[in-house]
Parts: structure tokens; C-alpha cells; sequence
């Protein structure tokens, strides 16, 4: 039996299920406990004829243009888990395991189509439409883990999201299948989800299939039926409910608080796993207003604060939930890799271990503790409310060390 793929969540809420025409976007990133993640800005950017850019593990062609994106990301990788670029496109993605065995040949990682997507795609469908040809061109494969003694290889899911919709994409190595998705909840998580209702699919898809012997060709052709391994794809996502009884009334603050859960298994403290980054995205269908896109940058959202970031030309850099870069010395970038670990801790993530161990070990002043953060957070929520309830246009300048001063705030706090 192969390894349990690690059981992230992603969301998305549209009207009429989400509140005044945002539609609302959260994953929470379930990796191995002790990586730590990132939350890095890498400006829009032009880039030579014939350039090449280096991957996690392969080097692959640019492109003339690439859109600034803010990603959350294992810090020893090129791509993300999950972010948002400057056109209010938001990506997830999710490992999966199917019937096929996934690769453990060096080609691009589920992460870096992410960033890929982010960089290229100016809409959700773009970004799909990205992910699929590089799919086509360099396959997918190689270890999702900083592990030097064992390979942990998976296909990959995608969410798609922009201000209009969102596309649910499943992959098993190069093939895949995709549902647009306009209205209601819709959550996905380490599983394939898509049945019956396919709206884009490769379009050897089928014949692949039928020539594997999966499908006979007669009856309805089910992607989840045809691609899992025995009845994986039955159970669905625990957090989806929690959403749907918000009523029409999902927000910011309810996709945190369902991030949130560990009792329905959304937030995950496993012996293997931690939720080690979370996002939450605001995504107004009126394009005169901002995308808001909301990081933790540490472990465990229930003892994290969610920190707003706007896109503005010249956003001020956060160093601070950055990681130490290693540059060629990086044992993730020599070969054979990952042979030892270096500390990968970011100024943020250190601060934030003090406060873990307080809420664990001190009920009085964790509580006491968790009751500002929760209030910090809390007052960010509110101010951007106040900007999507703005008739006036945004000034830039307002916004542009948003996230800046939200993580120095939250460091004044620990320290």
C-alpha cells in the first residue's frame, strides 16, 4: 500500500453561499511536522528570450512575462502550496494517490506547477490551461519530502480560483480531468473528487483508460471510479458541512474558523502531519475593489493569526517570514539530495515556536496570550472589511507594509 497521501483541505465559497458577492478561497497545508513554510512576493518580471527557469528539481523554458505572486511554500522548494498573483488568481494543490504510480523520476512537483500556474495564468482558466501543457511537456514526479532515506512520490489536484471561478483539476501523471465550478461550496481535499460532471479533460483521456483496461466504455465515465485505488474517493470533505450551515454568510472570518477545526480533522495535528501554513483569500467579484489574501507564515491556524497582504506596486518585502536561503550549498539542490537538513527558521516561525510551547504548557498565560493574538488578528479582519465597504478607490500607499507591520505587530507580541 503506498503512503497515505497528507491530508490538506482546500475551499472555496461562492455567492450566494459567501457573503455580498466575494467569493472566498482557503486551504490549509498539511506537510511532514517539523517543515517549516515561507510566505515569499516575487514581483512581476520580464524575462530574455530563450531563458530558462530552474524548478524544484528540472530546469524548464521561461516565459516573456511572469505576473507577481505571493506564495506559501515549503522553504526548500521553488513552487507553493498554495498562493495568489496580482489578477486575483488563487492555487492550491493537493497530493493524490491514484492506480497509477506516481514517478519518482526528477520532473516538476505539484507545488511547482502551482507557482507555475500563478506566474503564467491571468485567470483561473489560464492558470488550468498552464498546468495542463506543462503537464504534457515535463510529466510530474520525484519526492515531495525533504527525505534523504525514502522517495514519497503523488499525482497532484488542483483548486483554481479567481473573482468569476474556480476550476477543480485532477491529475495521474499526465493525464487529467476538470469541473468549472460557479456557485455553492465546494472543497477539496487528499482524494480525488471529480465524478461524472467533467467540463475539460485531456483528450487522450479516455482512450488511455480503455486501452489500461479501467473502463469499459459503455457506462458513465466516472474519474474518481475509474482513477482511485478501491473505494478511496467515497469519503468527502469533513469541513464542506461546516461551510454550507454559514448560510450564505461565509467570510473571511468563517473560512478561519473552519481552517480552524480539529475536531471534524480540517486542522491536522497528526503523529505524521501538521497543518505547518494556512491561507484564506477574499476575492470581490467587482474588480474596482482588491483581492485580499490572508497567511499564516507558522504551524497550526487555531494558534496562528491570519495576516492580511494586498497586491500594490512596491509592497514592502517581509524578511522576517522568510527562511535562511542556502543558495547552492542547499543539500535539496545537491545530488543525492536532502542529505542532511538544515535549519530552516524563519524569524516568525521561531517566535511563534515560544508561543506554541506557552499554549501548551501555561493555560493561564496561553490563554491570556491567544485572547491578543486572536484580538490582533481580529482588528486586520476589520480594517479590510472597511476597504471592501469603501466606495472611494483604494490608495496604494495604505496598504503597501499591510503585511509588513501585521507580522512585526504579532513578533512585538512574542517577544
Amino acid at each position: 500500500r503506498m503512503a497515505a497521501a497528507p491530508p490538506s483541505y482546500c475551499f472555496v465559497a461562492f455567492p450566494p453561499c459567501s457573503r455580498d458577492g466575494l467569493v472566498v478561497f482557503g486551504k490549509n497545508s498539511a506537510r511532514p511536522r517539523d517543515e517549516v513554510q515561507e510566505v515569499v512576493y516575487f514581483a512581476a518580471a520580464e524575462h530574455e528570450p530563450g531563458s530558462k527557469v530552474e524548478c524544484t528539481y528540472i530546469e524548464i523554458e521561461q516565459v516573456p512575462k511572469t505576473h507577481a505572486v505571493v506564495l506559501s511554500r515549503p522553504s526548500w522548494l521553488w513552487g507553493a502550496e498554495m498562493g495568489a498573483n496580482e489578477h486575483g488568481v488563487c492555487v492550491a494543490n493537493e497530493a493524490v494517490v491514484t492506480r497509477e504510480p506516481a514517478s519518482e523520476s526528477e520532473a516538476l512537483l505539484g507545488m511547482d506547477l502551482v507557482r507555475l500556474g500563478l506566474e503564467r495564468g491571468a485567470t483561473a482558466k489560464e492558470a488550468l490551461d498552464v498546468i495542463v501543457a506543462l503537464l504534457e511537456e515535463h510529466g510530474q514526479g520525484g519526492n515531495y519530502y525533504e527525505d534523504g532515506s525514502s522517495c514519497h512520490t503523488f499525482q497532484s489536484a488542483f483548486l483554481i480560483v479567481d473573482r468569476n471561478e474556480a476550476w477543480i483539476l485532477e491529475t495521474s501523471g499526465k493525464y487529467w480531468a476538470a469541473e468549472r465550478i460557479t456557485e455553492g461550496v465546494k472543497c477539496i481535499c487528499n482524494q480525488l473528487s471529480l465524478t461524472t460532471k467533467i467540463d475539460a479533460e485531456h483528450p487522450e483521456l479516455r482512450n488511455y483508460v480503455k486501452s489500461q483496461g479501467w473502463w469499459n466504455g459503455d457506462s458513465d465515465f466516472n474519474f474518481s471510479e475509474v482513477f482511485s485505488l478501491a473505494d478511496d474517493h467515497l469519503a468527502c470533505c469533513s469541513g464542506r458541512e461546516s461551510l454550507e450551515k454559514q448560510g450564505g454568510d461565509v467570510s473571511a472570518q468563517a473560512m478561519i474558523d473552519v481552517l480552524r477545526d480539529k475536531d471534524s480533522g480540517v486542522c491536522v495535528d497528526s503523529e505524521s502531519f501538521l497543518t505547518t501554513a494556512s491561507i484564506v483569500s477574499v476575492l470581490p467579484q467587482d474588480p474596482s475593489f482588491p483581492c485580499i489574501h490572508y497567511f499564516t507564515g507558522t504551524p497550526d491556524p487555531s494558534r496562528s493569526i491570519f495576516k492580511p497582504f494586498i497586491f500594490v506596486d512596491d509592497v514592502k518585502l517581509v524578511p522576517k517570514v522568510q527562511s535562511p536561503s542556502f543558495g547552492n550549498d542547499d543539500p535539496a539542490k545537491k545530488i543525492p539530495r536532502f542529505q542532511e537538513k538544515p535549519d530552516r527558521r524563519h524569524e516568525l516561525y521561531k517566535a511563534h515556536e515560544w508561543a506554541r510551547s506557552l499554549l501548551e504548557n501555561d493555560q493561564d498565560k496561553g490563554q491570556k496570550l491567544m485572547r491578543i493574538m486572536l484580538d490582533l488578528e481580529k482588528q486586520g479582519l476589520e480594517a479590510m472589511e472597511d476597504i471592501l465597504s469603501r466606495t472611494e478607490i483604494l490608495d496604494p500607499a495604505e496598504v503597501v507594509d499591510l503585511f509588513y507591520d501585521c507580522v512585526d505587530t504579532e513578533l512585538k507580541f512574542f517577544k
